[in-house]
């Protein structure tokens, strides 16, 4: 596989991946809003998405094999393949699902994920609970009412898959924030987490100061300003503001990277972490 074909293959497999897809929510929302689409019409977005996902297993396994030429292990290679196809966006999106997912599981044996004896685990999901079983309510209303309204069997079928689909993911996001809470750890650090998609590791000797600070701030879940303050906000809301001995990197959920000179972000109970923290950190 020449370096030239090798990267038009890629490139052609990246957009591939970018548009299957928004093709396939395409072509939903026009069935379910009840537009006839004539037959070849299906046919023919149904054969894109099948050549797409064709053109992405024969870049990887073409990939995969140049790889292993070159001494690296299975795993090593199909990591590279898959690193060189999918963008990192859709690789951390996919990987947070899956993440999300096993966390129902975890929630349904009451256990949660990093906590170890000692810890003092700070549960974050109050705000949105009522916010969470509000949206699986209509969902599942939704779902009813499309079931007795779509007369037509196979749009039907479609729907009823994106139902079940939307109930999952948003129980799955919540499972994964009651099962991954923020961890105070005995010796003195702190895990800012908000379910499979933020992580922030503070180590002791990064921590200046913690205070109770309720604020309300505008934004979206992770917002960094200007002047490094990095709000992590849950229900529309942070409890607590850490300030940092040091400037700390961090993920976004879609793989950006930032530095941040503050974290403000929410605690269900903030003087219970506060607390923990500071005595944690007084020796």
């Amino acid at each position: 596989m020449s370096g030239m074909s090798a990267m038009s293959g890629i490139r052609a497999a990246r957009v591939a991946v970018a548009a299957v897809v928004p093709a396939e929510v395409a072509l939903v929302v026009c069935l379910v809003a009840g537009v006839r689409l004539p037959g070849w019409a299906l046919a023919l977005a149904e054969g894109l998405v099948l050549g797409a996902v064709l053109l992405e297993a024969r870049v990887l396994g073409r990939l995969y094999a140049a790889e292993r030429g070159r001494g690296a292990r299975r795993g090593e290679a199909w990591r590279a393949a898959v690193r060189a196809v999918v963008p990192v966006q859709v690789r951390r999106l996919l990987a947070h699902e899956l993440r999300a997912t096993a966390s129902l599981g975890w929630w349904a044996l009451r256990r949660k994920q990093g906590v170890r004896a000692g810890d003092l685990a700070a549960p974050y999901t109050g705000p949105q609970t009522a916010m969470m079983y509000g949206m699986l309510f209509v969902s599942v209303v939704e779902t009813v009412a499309l079931a007795f309204l779509i007369p037509w069997p196979a749009v039907h079928r479609v729907v009823l898959v994106l139902d079940v689909y939307g109930i999952l993911i948003v129980l799955a996001l919540h499972a994964a924030c009651v099962t991954r809470p923020h961890v105070v750890r005995a010796d003195g650090s702190l895990r800012i987490r908000y379910g499979a998609l933020f992580d922030l590791v503070v180590p002791p000797d990064a921590v200046a100061s913690v205070r109770v600070d309720r604020r309300y701030p505008e934004g979206r879940l992770v917002t960094l300003s200007e002047d490094g303050v990095l709000d992590l906000i849950v229900g529309s809301q942070t409890t607590v503001t850490l300030e940092l001995a040091r400037p700390l990197p961090f993920t976004r959920p879609l793989g950006a990277r930032g530095e941040a000179r503050v974290v403000r972000f929410h605690a269900d109970d903030p003087r219970a972490l506060v607390g923990a923290l500071a005595g944690a950190l007084r020796p």
